[in-house]
């Protein structure tokens, strides 16, 4: 078994855990995503050293990709379509 195949292995049951979760659950941690990622770039015009924004930075914006991808994958393919039918704009035609 080579070391792509062991990770993956070793992944599955959390995978399976997080798409046994509710789509609310889902929708819930994408929002957490979008204010990691709010925080992750505002910081930066904070009266900080470099080395604080920076460190600040590395800490939500790992959370913000972290969630993100946690939340697509509770969500899954449907739900996705679900979340962006909800924001999608219908032209109307005249």
């Amino acid at each position: 078994m080579d070391k792509k195949q062991r990770i993956k292995q070793a992944f599955a049951p959390v995978a399976r855990w997080l798409q046994g979760l509710s789509f609310r659950t889902g929708v819930i941690v994408l929002c957490v995503a979008v204010v990691c990622y709010i925080i992750s770039f505002a910081q930066m015009m904070l009266p900080f050293s470099v080395t604080a924004k920076g460190v600040i930075w590395f800490i939500f914006f790992g959370l913000a990709k972290t969630a993100q991808y946690s939340g697509l994958l509770i969500v899954g393919v449907e739900g996705w379509r679900r979340i962006k039918s909800r924001f999608h704009l219908r032209k109307t035609t005249p």
